[in-house]
């Protein structure tokens, strides 16, 4: 509590420092900009008025000259007051003294004035009274950690039955980092976070956003998940194909060379879920199909076969038959398309006596595919703790993605 409280006052300190910061530039902004606006309408306004000034003064000054110049000439010497006199008639005829520019009305005339809102205030006032909330309780909480290979599967749940959520949202970082990041945003309430070291310590939070609502909710308490299973990987150095730099990705290049594709080790158990998916690959979709096409598991690598379709081994077919075995089964799932997902699931529903004696290990297999699934009973003539998989496709463009 007094963690979470202490986090929650940074939050709320920070976010309304950010605030008033922010409404002071905004203020000032708009101050610049009306301020702007007042020069710009006085200098437009006052440079007219100002011509007309200019000529009013000019057309008094030279009838204040005539003036002077008439006073002179009447009081002056009489031998010059003939001449004075006529130049002082002449001039007064040349000037027009009784024309004056056109003065604007006082109406016309711009009276800036400033026309400030006090209904501002209260509509901040009410905003800000109501912004901001202090939840005591997330709507949403983390509610399970499963290892996967290389990964986890997280679920979580509304807790709050009033919340209506839209959408949710995903996070985690290394217990050694600082920042978290989005892992997945969308409606479902679980998700597979890939490429985890195993034995790490990883946090997660989630949070949702309400049905018509952009502000996403509180974040739920921080929960700690971490896998000890290695991550899936096919093997290296097969000529047709091409590895990610995880090798959890084989794309069927344009090699003549053909051949099974396995994995680097036995790494699938049983209890666990075993999940190939096909993606694109750049602009293509898949590659040709071909009836030797194969996904699945098996007891051990074989060299020197192009299929899975072989003894101690399950597969599928990208045209959807399954094969036990070597023995294709009356039940089929649906093609292997571009963006397929087929999944494999094994338990051991008996032991015979041990392998030693040649005693039956019986596997309950379930291969899904397309929201179609066949379930029948693998026979072995031994115990196997796991399992190795492996693919194997005729023409390039083929891309799968384990885990």
């Amino acid at each position: 509590i007094r963690e979470s409280a202490t986090l929650t006052r940074d939050v709320l300190e920070q976010h309304f420092n950010d605030l008033k910061g922010t409404l002071k530039k905004l203020l000032d902004e708009r101050l610049m900009s009306l301020l702007q606006e007042v020069d710009a309408i006085e200098q437009e306004s006052i440079k007219p008025l100002d011509e007309c000034q200019k000529l009013i003064e000019h057309g008094v000054s030279t009838a204040d000259d005539l003036l002077r110049e008439g006073e002179s000439a009447v009081h002056g010497d009489a031998g010059q007051q003939n001449e004075k006199l006529c130049s002082f008639t002449e001039k007064a005829l040349h000037i027009q003294l009784d024309s004056l520019p056109e003065v604007p009305s006082l109406v016309d005339v711009p009276c800036l004035s400033a026309q400030l809102d006090d209904c501002l205030l209260t509509i901040l006032k009410n905003q800000i009274f109501r912004h901001g909330t202090v939840a005591s309780r997330p709507p949403v909480q983390l509610e399970e950690f499963v290892e996967k290979p290389g990964g986890i599967l997280v679920r979580w749940c509304k807790v709050d039955d009033d919340f209506i959520p839209q959408d949710y949202r995903l996070q985690y970082r290394k217990s050694t980092a600082s920042h978290f990041e989005d892992v997945y945003v969308g409606s479902e309430t679980e998700f597979i976070v890939l490429h985890i070291d195993p034995n790490v310590d990883y946090q997660f939070r989630v949070c949702a956003r309400g049905d018509g609502r952009q502000e996403w909710s509180p974040w739920s308490v921080p929960q700690i998940g971490c896998t000890t299973l290695v991550p899936h990987e096919w093997t290296t150095g097969l000529e047709g194909y091409s590895l990610s730099s995880r090798r959890n990705i084989a794309l069927r290049n344009d090699s003549q060379s053909c051949g099974v594709l396995y994995s680097k080790a036995p790494t699938y158990f049983c209890g666990q879920t075993l999940t190939f998916r096909q993606v694109l690959s750049g602009i293509e979709t898949v590659g040709q199909p071909d009836r030797r096409d194969s996904l699945g598991v098996c007891v051990e690598q074989q060299n020197g076969y192009d299929s899975l379709q072989r003894d101690k081994a399950v597969c599928i077919s990208t045209n959807g038959a399954v094969f036990v075995n070597g023995k294709e089964m009356t039940n089929q799932l649906p093609a292997v398309t571009s963006g397929s997902t087929v999944t494999f699931d094994m338990e051991a529903v008996q032991l015979g006596p041990s392998s030693s004696e040649g005693g039956n290990f019986k596997l309950r297999v379930t291969i899904s595919s397309n929201n179609r699934e066949v379930v029948f009973d693998w026979v072995l003539d031994q115990c196997c703790v796991s399992l190795y998989f492996g693919c194997s496709f005729s023409y390039p463009g083929w891309k799968v993605l384990v885990f």
